[in-house]
This record gives C-alpha cells, structure tokens and sequence, in this order.
C-alpha cells in the first residue's frame, strides 16, 4: 500500500486534534515538517491547543457534514491542498447493551461512525485529486477488533471503522494506489475520552451510558497493559503513514484476546465445525 516517505511540507487534519490522541498525532506530524489543521468541538481548547503547538484550529463537530465541509474548506483556503486526513474524533462512555438507550447509540454512532464517514465522504476526493497522493488515518480501537463486555456500543461503531477502511484500502489499491489507508487500533492511552460525555448534545438527554475511569476499560483484559501518553500514539501513527502500513497497532500485547477471536472463527470455519 502506498505510503509518504517524507512528511515534510505535507498538509494534514486532525479531528479531535485538540486533545488527547489527537493532540499527540496534530504534535508528532508537526513535529515531523507537516502543516497541521486541527478540528474539535470545544471553542476555546480548539483555539488554545492550536496556539500552543503551532496548527490552525477549526471548531468542528465532525456529527454533522456541514461542519466536516467548513474543515476542508478553510484548509483549502488556506493551504491549497490537502495530504493527510486523520478521521481520530471519538467519544467512549461505557454501559451494557440491555442498558442502553437510543438516544446513547445515537450519540456514539453520529461520532465514532457518522464522524469517520463524514470524513472520508468530504476529504476523499481531495485525496484522490492530489496529484501526490495522499494519506488517511481513521482511528478504530482494540475494541474494533475483539469485543469486551459494558463496551458493547463503542466495539459497535470500531468493529465497522474496521471493515470500512479495510474495504477503502482494498478500493483504493485497485484504483486509486497513491492513496494509502490505516486503521489506528489502540489500547489504553492517557486521554480525556473518560469526560467524551461533556459533548453529548442536549437533545440526547435519556442517559444509559455514562463515563468512567479509565482503569476499567482493562479490566476485562488477562495481563499488563502499559498505558501510553498521546505522543507515543502519534509516532505510531506518522510512521505508519510514512511505512504504508494499513494497521497501526499501539499494543502489541494484547493480541491474546485477538488470536482467540480468529481461533474461534477458524475451528468453526474447519469441515465439522
């Protein structure tokens, strides 16, 4: 799959770029010599996040394809073009399925799916047209690859970002090869998703998920888990999409849980299984 070796002088966006993962990737890729458009709900962390490590700030909310288009369009006003799209914006409260309201799907599909389609709906193309080509990063989780309970709505939306971008990059490879596709899976990384419902829309007032503590996303996890800081995540990421690779894995370690999933669908796959 095709890759950017070089990410210097290269036009990215980031949503959810103002903080947590997002930062970090919006940091590293600067860091690196890109020019960096950061997209986020929150006004004031926007402008401040922005100022602090040298982007543009775009107040987002990547729910509704009017704001996606904005985006697009000031980095167009601004840079001319665009490279790099990191579709990373996502929200994570927790609650069991038997416990969930609809108006708890709607929030976490309008921002971990509808967020990552609006994304590559409105920047696609873009890439596509890129004479260079291009790079888009959307962010999944360990959980869109192996399910865990009380996170049942949040593996819901990862599990199809997964096979959504694994479909885009297979597209892509036929068609359009200079664009390069990779599904960012992480593990437990130090951020602020466990405080993602201070964003939940108004309308959507019957509550059944709510945030928690990080520490419980792992408990369900059998071994160490090493949590990382954003910026580790961002190094991931950059040399992912400097390597060409579709998955960029943080957490090697907690394969076990994976390799018992496809196991499970091997033996039943076998003649009698």
């Amino acid at each position: 799959m095709a890759g950017l070796a070089k990410l210097e002088g290269k036009v990215a966006v980031v949503t959810g770029g103002a903080g947590g993962m997002g930062r970090g990737i919006a940091e590293e890729l600067l860091a690196r010599g890109a020019k960096v458009v950061i997209g986020d709900i929150e006004r004031d962390t926007v402008a401040a996040t922005a100022s602090a490590i040298g982007a543009v700030g775009v107040v987002t909310d990547v729910s509704k394809i009017e704001s996606v288009r904005a985006l697009a369009d000031e980095t167009l006003r601004r840079f001319g073009r665009v490279d790099i799209v990191c579709n990373n914006a996502g929200v994570g409260p927790f609650a069991k399925i038997e416990d969930m309201t609809l108006d708890d799907w709607k929030f976490m599909i309008d921002v971990n799916l509808w967020g990552v389609i609006h994304g590559i709906n409105v920047f696609l193309p873009h890439l596509i047209g890129n004479k260079n080509g291009g790079h888009m990063v959307n962010t999944a989780s360990q959980g869109g690859l192996v399910a865990f309970p009380r996170v049942g709505g949040y593996c819901t939306t990862k599990f199809a970002v997964v096979g959504m971008s694994e479909s885009l990059a297979a597209e892509l490879a036929q068609d359009h090869p200079k664009v390069g596709v990779s599904i960012l899976c992480p593990g437990p990384v130090n951020t602020n998703i466990n405080r993602s419902s201070r964003n939940r829309p108004a309308t959507l007032a019957a509550i059944g998920a709510r945030d928690v503590e990080m520490s419980d996303t792992t408990k369900d996890f059998k071994g160490a888990v090493n949590w990382l800081e954003p910026r580790q995540v961002g190094e991931i990421v950059a040399d992912s999409i400097e390597d060409g690779r579709l998955y960029a894995i943080t957490h090697p370690e907690m394969f076990g849980p994976i390799r018992a999933r496809h196991d499970a669908i091997a033996a039943a796959h076998a003649p009698g299984g």
